[in-house]
């Protein structure tokens, strides 16, 4: 397995790094003392491209495999940007694309690619269940042409910021099923729709910078039959088989994130002097850099033999 970059790699890291120099410290320090969402730089690269850059090109999107979506979030943080408010509008459309139906996809993908749409919010974690998804309770209940689905989910993130929303859902009871994972159904919710009728409300969560997360319950939300992806009762399926990609991803913005750090450690260690030299020429601080660099070239080996596999 080849490991470099390839010279189209490159050339998205550098387009990638270009765009993200008109968004500098200035503008995330004026985002945290603010609490504001960075709409201005999601919309930037949701204008060039980068976040439908794993859409197939049929759909609208650029048709990349997962390495190339890699590269884009890497360089996002490696540029001092931040990396939270980006990669589900990424990943997150791979459960339409995996499996749902023909109709569904040219439906939503295409203006998922333009940007017309957001669909960045995921509903999965509840209080009671944690990462066992398999004992969530949010209940759909199927009526004729429709579900009735009612419950309530924790950090989801960017929910306000969502025109859509991925949820899953228990369409069987946890006790009438064979298997635990068994009787979860997967559903797509307009948020658009929903935010108009009092069947949703919401509570955000105050946590790190632009990471806005929310509370969110659901009271006799109708969904139509056919907003639900894949078949019903096999949700727990549908959403694991987005994990692996999802991963490489989020990996790739750490990563990212990572050599920043070290790039500022680094400058800093050679312009701050103290008894008359670089704080850098000792060993005490020469030392941790180079661990932690040595440290996220490993971990950056593990994600593109990650994405190898796909």
């Amino acid at each position: 397995m080849d490991l470099s970059l390839t010279d189209e790699q490159r050339e998205i890291q550098h387009a990638v790094t270009e765009l993200c120099a008109d968004f500098p410290d200035a503008y995330w320090i004026a985002g945290e003392r603010s609490g504001e969402f960075p709409y201005d730089f999601v919309r930037a690269l949701s204008d060039a491209g980068w976040l439908s850059i794993l859409i197939p090109e049929e759909y609208g999107g650029g048709g990349r495999p997962i390495a190339d979506g890699a590269v884009v979030l890497e360089a996002i943080t490696r540029s001092g940007c931040s990396g939270a408010a980006v990669p589900a509008q990424m990943y997150t459309m791979g459960t339409i694309l995996r499996h749902g139906s023909e109709a569904q996809k040219q439906r939503y993908l295409p203006a998922i690619a333009s940007g017309e749409l957001w669909l960045q919010a995921f509903g999965v974690t509840e209080p009671d269940a944690g990462s066992d998804t398999t004992r969530i309770r949010t209940r759909a209940v199927r009526d004729g042409d429709h579900y009735v689905i009612n419950g309530q989910k924790m950090w989801t993130s960017r929910f306000e910021q969502s025109d859509l929303m991925l949820l899953i859902a228990r369409t069987t009871p946890y006790d009438e099923v064979d298997k635990p994972y068994d009787g979860l159904s997967t559903f797509l919710i307009d948020l658009r729709e929903a935010r108009a009728s009092s069947q949703v409300s919401s509570r955000r969560i105050e946590t790190m910078l632009d990471h806005h997360t929310y509370e969110v319950f659901f009271d006799d939300l109708i969904v139509p039959a056919e907003n639900r992806i894949g078949e019903e009762g096999k949700g727990f399926r549908t959403i694991m088989s987005g994990m692996n990609a999802e991963r490489v991803l989020i990996a790739s913005n750490v990563i990212g994130s990572g050599f920043f750090f070290i790039d500022r450690a680094s400058k800093y260690a050679s312009e701050r002097e103290v008894f008359g030299r670089p704080i850098g020429q000792n060993q005490g601080v020469q030392f941790p850099i180079a661990q932690a660099y040595a440290q996220l070239e490993a971990a950056s080996l593990m994600r593109w033999k990650a994405a190898d596999d796909f």
